[in-house]
């Protein structure tokens, strides 16, 4: 087999990224370590799609352009524990190409050893019998003097350490499954090589159990997850600053980008802890053990038979989807500048074991998708119903309506008149100068918006949020504010004050890209 240009090596990524999906439910099915979050086929899965996008808009006639894009792009996308150790491998896997001008074989098993040992540095407390152990055998059997040669020893290597997985974690023997973030790597080796030799797409294999039923229900914390920018202290500061605070710790970085994972049972506690050294582009909250109630409930082991009809609610902000889960809604993370994809909208509607569904799009922008995944599980035999809300604070007003033991013909209508009801009151700043329905906007200055519509800019966002209330609370009675990652309490607390004809709750965790998120009702 020949080398491969920059450009063929960027096919064959995009190529392994298509494999990999036929097997997400396979490796979700697997999951059970560190503690049972369930989703390490989606995540790692969203990881490589991320680097595809990034290689989308890459030079790829250029090996260091392929390179960036694979090892920046899997950075930005990392979701999760697998999927953030996932990115570090790619991340060593790229420096070895950087300066190259064609993937030989030398450069390959250079490769492929350097991912691995990327991938175990990242990890503050590495654990054998996991991806790490898959990856490191893969480099450390890699050899041939093709491309094909080295691929299928490295394969053989990873598939051979992927069994033996279950004798050096006993978790997984527990269970009876081999390490699920081991088999996407396996997997992901696969779609390397299936490109190599023109193999065409597998069928999905059929998912007929789930290596989390072996599991009681239990307290697992949340998985949290941040991205910031504009970080200039080192790594090690913020690994120091969050290690306290749980466990499957992962805080990794590059081009003043730094991604963090852990499993802490105090998600509030911990961004606060770290926003302090860049600005928070993203972040994501999971509560482990509604998805562990969720993959039971689709592998038919809950004890508790499912009420008739179920929530799906689209959300930003962790705070906000603690509020919606709460509420009884299965959560879809997206909303303003992240829309979910139609099959992430369909797999949570999957996820949820009532035969009629009630989707909240909460974003005009997400409507199309919602309808298609709407179909799409009509088609499965699904009830579902969309209720297009189109703002969040339209969907929280709606949820609280919810009443899982109801059905949806007498939910619909008040849901939707409580939605009506609610104004969502938005505080950010400005992307960019422009001027809009006669107000002259300047870039980074704060601006506030009234069910997505701009109205206000001021100088703080304490003055614009201030101006948004004072606009819409007539007749309205209790305001609920979530903070923006950088907003202090202190300031929230003062401008509530202001409002004492008001019932304020504020709450952490609004979506990342605002100081202030509203809803009056």
């Amino acid at each position: 087999m020949r080398n491969w240009a920059p450009g063929e090596l960027a096919e064959a990524f995009r190529y392994a990224t298509d494999w990999f999906r036929v097997y997400v439910e396979e490796l979700n099915a697997l999951n059970v370590y560190p503690v049972p979050d369930g989703d390490t086929g989606t995540n790692m899965h969203l990881t490589l799609q991320s680097a595809r996008r990034e290689l989308d808009l890459a030079d790829t006639s250029k090996m260091a352009e392929v390179a960036r894009a694979i090892a920046y792009g899997s950075l930005l996308g990392a979701r999760g524990n697998s999927g953030v150790i996932l990115s570090q491998i790619l991340k060593g896997f790229a420096e070895a190409l950087r300066k190259k001008e064609a993937l030989d074989p030398p450069t390959l098993v250079e490769a492929l050893r350097l991912g691995a040992e990327t991938g175990y540095k990242a990890v503050m407390k590495p654990v054998e019998g996991t991806i790490l152990t898959v990856a490191r055998a893969a480099g450390e059997g890699a050899k041939g003097d093709t491309l094909e040669a080295v691929l299928t020893s490295a394969l053989e290597a990873a598939r051979e350490a992927l069994a033996r997985t279950p004798e050096l974690l006993p978790v997984l023997k527990q269970a009876g499954v081999v390490d699920a973030g081991g088999a996407g790597y396996v997997r992901f080796l696969e779609g390397i090589q299936g490109y190599a030799l023109k193999l065409p797409l597998p069928e999905p294999p059929k998912v007929e159990r789930y290596a989390q039923t072996a599991f009681a229900t239990e307290e697992f914390g949340y998985c949290t997850e941040f991205l910031m920018e504009g970080v200039e202290v080192p790594i090690e500061r913020i690994r120091e600053a969050v290690a306290p605070f749980g466990d499957s710790l992962l805080v990794v970085g590059a081009e003043g980008y730094v991604k963090g994972h852990i499993h802490t049972d105090d998600p509030d506690g911990l961004l606060a802890a770290v926003a302090r050294f860049g600005r928070m582009v993203r972040t994501k909250v999971e509560d482990m053990r509604e998805q562990h109630t969720e993959i039971l409930a689709m592998a038919g082991a809950s004890e508790v038979p499912p009420p008739p009809t179920g929530l799906v609610a689209v959300a930003l902000g962790h705070g906000v989807a603690r509020v919606f889960r709460s509420l009884g809604a299965r959560v879809v993370a997206g909303g303003q500048t992240q829309n979910p994809s139609v099959e992430d909208l369909l797999s949570a509607i999957r996820s949820v074991p009532s035969p009629k569904v009630i989707l909240l799009p909460n974003n005009p922008n997400v409507f199309l998708a919602a309808e298609e995944a709407a179909r799409l599980a009509r088609e499965a035999g699904k009830e579902v119903y969309v209720l297009k809300t189109r703002t969040l604070g339209q969907g929280l007003a709606a949820a609280v309506r919810y009443l899982p033991e109801a059905e949806p013909e007498e939910l619909l209508p008040e849901m939707e008149e409580a939605a009506k009801g609610a104004v969502t009151l938005d505080v950010t700043w400005a992307s960019r100068d422009a001027e809009v329905d006669g107000l002259k906007v300047l870039k980074d200055k704060p601006i506030g918006l009234l069910d997505g519509k701009l109205v206000l800019v001021g100088e703080t966002p304490e003055e614009v949020l201030e101006g948004l209330v004072r606009l819409a609370k007539e007749g309205k009675e209790v305001l609920t504010l979530f903070l923006g990652p950088n907003t202090p309490m202190e300031k929230a607390e003062e401008v509530a004050g202001r409002f004492p004809e008001l019932a304020v709750e504020i709450l952490p965790g609004g979506p990342d890209l605002y100081a202030y998120l509203g809803v009056l009702e």
